[in-house]
């Protein structure tokens, strides 16, 4: 690390710490969270736990059972960072949840856990050096010996946790058991009949031990939020039958097709292209799953009939032909003629849930078969057709079951002539040589990726907007607009360059802004005092996925691989409806959620709070979560745009990928949420795509964002950028290159090393001074951009 790098980072943590402090310490506001969302969180947390694994442990009725583990009363309740630092009113413990609701557990155990956790109590850490896990209680045999002759059955509670600028690790207390946990494990199954494991974890972990020691059940409960401990014991119990399924392919981590390329410092290269998660497994590598995408177990049986079929739709019909009532989770993939692109075995192209249905009780579904979700990106032009989504010609096959490996085969569509669905242009492409894994019929065969052909300067020089002529200070208000008394453009021709500046950044204040609610992540929009003498709201911003982080007790939600789990977008909305009621009863406006970049690699810090390793299941999780929100009057943030995946060295490491997986994985689920749901904001990422910043990134922007999926809303950056400097615009830096790039508001609002000293960088005045530099007209459209955004709260 250089010296700028650990200034940098040194700096950052200084303000987050002190950010974190201001926001965490005890405020007794009388706040808490309204009985719907409560209970709504408790249904959350509930529907999304996986049942991997039941050889006669689950439910538990009246059993007496052990319970091992200090996770049962020290759990994990969300991962670290700005997607779980919130201050709930209460957080019900995994014991405190299974005791208070009158759980057959078995309380001499219970005691000693808890006296030794008080005796033990865990080091929180501070920022990006959390724990990732609690030091074990070590078991001694006669103490296992005897909880087995009091008890039928044993649960072993496992946690784990990670978050931002904290990756998870390879390693024994992260991806792996530490020895302890291991020897515990074993000496409870040589003593007790029946033994099921608890994952309390943010994402996934190693589950090869399930096998290797004999386990005979396990449940991922993964960080369930305040309510966890009662949702725990709903679906222990048997009070709610489990149905929630993986959102990722369980596999040993050497066999992930992105391993050799995460992590790196500088850069990562995407070499397994589109080949993500299932996609890889299902067409290359089927031996090395353990438990396949989709997958989850039921305490029930259910049968899925088909009614009816056409090449628009399949109608089919869910009857629960078990014994206890539950829900059922139907997946709908596609597997496209392998063609001159190569294609993945299967991919997913819709999903439904059914509501909770009685033994002998049927529902049905229509799942439209959407044809341009499953084009193709032909980055190459060997189609003939160079950037441009296409169905090739060939037999489509779609597969309908519990998971993408169950999933048998239902209708078959043959094209004889090939469809361009849609004709783009070059964006993003990468500028540096690699080679990605092409599927060639089932051959994996790594060929050169191809490079960017197009002159993106010259592109960016014929696109730019026509100034408006300024005409000083008419004494307009942003309300003149809103009545329709003046256009838009009338009222930004008033306001001077300075003006639009202050509109194009936070407050100098940066976090925890005065003008917004105590613990803000920042304000915009009317930072300034004139701007406020014209109207011009001041919007506040606050994190995050799983709960409103302000200075305010606050609801904790589940996490979202939790919420994602589910794969219930219903209920999804549902809660997070209360979610933007809250951000509302709290002072603030604009939730900075959800969290959809794709799960690349299991060890990603943030995956806790991400949704999926499949940009549909992340598209439509977030389309549900945004719809919530705005429905509630509250704004929402999708993010990281895009390629966050991985925390080391995340604001200045390099995304180096092909156009193809660019769009067909990591873009895919913001479109998705976009067309379904339109997201008020969007957030940049950090870290580089294929060498520009993404905050800076024109193509992403605007080439893809505004001109192909006409997005409309407001686009900011992630909390504090580096300084950096045009290597296509000489003598533009910083903020003026970001407005070039049509990214409209810098974010937290301090200058770039976010160290809040209340100065303006100078770099949009210096870049409007420089010949051949920033146009007034950029700044003007930059500051129509934000005024949009106000005129909604206007």
């Amino acid at each position: 690390m250089n010296k700028l790098t650990k200034f940098l980072y040194k700096k950052i943590s200084e303000q987050v710490n002190a950010a974190a402090q201001a926001e965490t310490r005890e405020v007794e506001d009388g706040l808490g969270s309204s009985e719907s969302f409560v209970r709504l969180c408790r249904q959350m947390a509930a529907e999304g736990m996986v049942l991997l694994k039941n050889d006669g442990v689950f439910p538990i009725e009246d059993e007496q059972t052990a319970v091992f583990g200090r996770c049962q009363i020290n759990s994990f309740y969300v991962g670290y960072g700005s997607g779980g630092d919130i201050r709930p009113p209460y957080r019900v413990s995994i014991a405190e949840g299974l005791i208070q609701n009158g759980f057959p557990m078995d309380q001499q155990l219970y005691e000693i856990y808890r006296s030794w956790c008080e005796q033990n109590a865990p080091v929180d850490g501070f920022w990006g050096h959390w724990p990732m896990y609690y030091d074990e209680m070590p078991l001694e045999e006669a103490l296992v010996s005897a909880a087995a002759g009091r008890c039928e059955k044993a649960l072993v509670v496992i946690g784990r946790a990670a978050g931002e600028d904290r990756e998870n690790k390879p390693e024994k207390g992260s991806w792996y058991l530490t020895d302890i946990e291991r020897a515990n494990l074993e000496l409870v199954r040589k003593h007790v009949r029946k033994v099921g494991v608890l994952l309390n974890c943010g994402s996934i972990m190693d589950v090869s031990f399930l096998e290797e020691l004999g386990i005979d059940g396990a449940l991922y409960l993964w960080q369930g939020g305040q309510e966890m401990g009662n949702a725990v014991y709903d679906v222990v119990s048997g009070k709610t039958n489990p149905c929630g399924r993986l959102t990722d392919t369980q596999a040993r981590i050497e066999d992930y097709p992105s391993n050799p390329n995460f992590g790196h410092w500088k850069y990562n290269t995407y070499a397994e292209d589109i080949y993500v998660g299932y996609r890889y497994f299902e067409t290359f590598a089927k031996g090395k799953v353990i438990f396949p995408f989709g997958y989850g177990l039921s305490y029930t049986v259910f049968e899925t009939q088909m009614d009816a079929v056409s090449d628009q739709e399949l109608r089919v019909t869910v009857t629960n032909t078990g014994k206890r009532a539950g829900k059922e989770v139907v997946q709908l993939y596609a597997s496209a003629p392998q063609g001159k692109l190569g294609k993945s075995a299967r991919e997913l192209m819709g999903f439904v849930k059914t509501r909770e249905l009685r033994p002998g009780e049927s529902q049905s579904f229509t799942l439209r078969l959407d044809w341009e979700a499953i084009a193709a990106f032909d980055d190459s032009g060997v189609t003939g057709h160079r950037n441009a989504w296409i169905l090739e010609t060939g037999t489509y096959d779609f597969y309908l079951g519990r998971d993408v490996r169950q999933a048998e085969r239902v209708h078959s569509v043959t094209l004889t002539e090939a469809r361009v669905i849609a004709q783009c242009r070059e964006a993003a492409a990468p500028t540096k040589a690699f080679k990605r894994l092409v599927n060639r019929y089932g051959a994996a065969v790594y060929e050169p990726a191809p490079l960017r052909q197009k002159d993106l300067k010259t592109r960016i020089l014929d696109t730019l907007p026509q100034e408006i002529p300024c005409t000083g200070d008419r004494g307009y208000r942003l309300s003149d607009v809103k009545s329709g008394k003046i256009a838009l453009d009338d009222f930004v021709a008033q306001l001077s360059a300075e003006e639009m500046e202050a509109l194009a950044r936070g407050s100098l204040e940066g976090m925890n802004a005065s003008l917004g609610p105590k613990g803000n992540a920042g304000v915009f929009g009317g930072t300034e005092p004139s701007l406020r003498d014209k109207g011009i709201p001041v919007i506040s911003t606050n994190d995050g996925p799983s709960g409103v982080r302000l200075q305010a007790h606050t609801t904790l939600m589940p996490n979202g691989v939790c919420i994602a789990s589910s794969w219930n977008a219903e209920l999804t909305e549902q809660l997070c409806g209360e979610l933007g009621k809250e951000v509302l009863d709290r002072g603030s406006l604009t939730l900075l959620a959800p969290a959809l970049n794709i799960h690349r690699h299991p060890l990603c810090g943030r995956n806790f709070e991400y949704f999926s390793e499949d940009p549909l299941l992340s598209g439509m999780t977030a389309a549900a979560y945004v719809k919530g929100v705005q429905k509630a009057g509250a704004y929402a943030t999708v993010k990281h745009f895009a390629c966050n995946n991985q925390e080391v060295n995340r604001r200045f490491n390099d995304s180096r990928l092909s156009q193809r997986a660019l769009r067909e994985i990591y873009l895919k689920g913001f479109q998705i949420c976009i067309r379904e749901a339109s997201p008020a904001c969007l957030m940049t990422a950090y870290n580089k795509v294929n060498g520009e910043w993404a905050f800076n990134h024109y193509d992403l922007a605007m080439e893809i964002l505004r001109k192909e999926w006409h997005y409309d809303g407001l686009v900011m950056t992630d909390w504090g950028t580096p300084s950096n400097k045009s290597r296509m615009f000489p003598g533009l830096r910083n903020h003026a290159i970001r407005i070039r790039a049509h990214v409209n508001v810098f974010m937290p609002g301090s200058n770039n090393l976010r160290m809040s000293n209340g100065k303006v960088d100078g770099s949009v005045a210096d870049g409007l001074a420089v010949a051949n530099g920033l146009r007034l007209a950029e700044l003007q459209a930059n500051a129509k951009r934000v005024l949009d955004f106000c005129l909604k709260h206007t």
